[in-house]
């Protein structure tokens, strides 16, 4: 329990910290761009039932954080378990959006990204909140932690 704290801390100082610190506009602007395109994937692939394209949005290594509620998972194949267990069927996915997106570019390879996620299904529409680590891994942008949490 203190490690998932100790990260949540560190995202809230790294969040707080000048977001173009020692990057050109034409940087910034990149690096959003590429934070901003992994999302859009991830939602073009899950709604078309696609997790392992979906996936692709997150750090393949077992150093990848995934929290929701009391849950922690780590690693890349930890997390993507949890989807197909819970997702399963194209019912239970369902139509996923993002919204309020807030990128927050800390380096030319760190950001930290706050939104909010809703799914569409027929007999509900679940939606929460998510905090999300990006980290650029060579040309690509890869989320290392996710802290997602559901709306009551």
């Amino acid at each position: 329990m203190i490690a998932p704290l100790r990260c949540l801390v560190v995202l809230v100082l790294l969040a707080c910290a000048p977001a173009r610190s020692g990057l050109t506009v034409a940087e910034f602007t990149r690096a959003e761009e590429g934070v901003r395109g992994v999302l859009a994937e991830q939602e073009r692939a899950w709604n078309v039932g696609l997790i392992d394209e979906y996936m692709k949005g997150y750090l393949r290594s077992p150093e990848l954080m995934f929290v929701s509620g009391d849950t922690v998972r780590r690693g890349w194949q930890e997390t993507r378990d949890g989807y197909q267990a819970n997702y399963s069927e194209p019912g239970r996915m369902g139509t996923l959006s993002f919204s309020d997106l807030e990128v927050r570019v800390l380096a030319e390879d760190a950001a930290v990204v706050t939104g909010a996620w809703l799914l569409e299904r027929t007999e509900d529409q679940p939606r929460g909140r998510f905090t999300l680590l990006f980290r650029r891994v060579g040309e690509d942008w890869r989320i290392v932690l996710d802290h997602t949490s559901s709306a009551e």
